[in-house]
């Protein structure tokens, strides 16, 4: 299957790994594009102490100094445009910065893209881990308005 553009989530798990071979396999784009969407470490912290229910510090960080949320993302978009060409996919990296929910982040850089299809890897969660743990690849088949190729984990 041949599209103009196709857009690949990839966070370093397992799961996306698996969803590149197979869209290494299964589909052909113009441009594909691997994304790895990142949150900043200073909202990181405030989410968690949030959830704690713990004061959060007053902590700016330092503008001279890469966040190192940022530099992981970098690091682990690499790994997945290495994979992706290691599948036969010519891939262009991209991050994108995280300022709602990594899932939203995935959508709107496909809309912005105009892309024909968004390639993600799921958990597989079912039951009450389901409930506990939303899935990203579910809300972005629910709000990203265009085709998803998602790749279920291994046995």
């Amino acid at each position: 299957m041949g599209c103009d553009r196709m857009l690949i989530a990839y966070d370093g798990s397992e799961h996306a790994k698996r969803a590149i071979e197979y869209a290494g396999r299964f589909l052909s784009a113009e441009r594909a594009i691997v994304l790895t969407a990142w949150e900043p470490m200073v909202r990181q912290a405030a989410r968690i102490s949030g959830l704690a229910g713990v004061m959060q510090p007053e902590w700016v960080p330092d503008e001279e100094i890469e966040d190192i949320a940022y530099t992981d993302a970098r690091r682990i978009n690499a790994e997945g445009v290495r994979l992706a060409q290691l599948s036969g996919i010519d891939v262009e990296a991209r991050t994108a910065e995280c300022t709602t929910t990594i899932w939203n982040a995935i959508v709107d850089c496909a809309d912005e893209l105009d892309a024909d299809i968004i390639v993600a890897g799921t958990r597989g969660n079912t039951g009450l881990r389901a409930l506990l743990h939303s899935s990203v690849a579910e809300a972005v088949l629910k709000h990203g308005h265009r085709p998803v190729f998602l790749v279920p984990p291994a046995e």
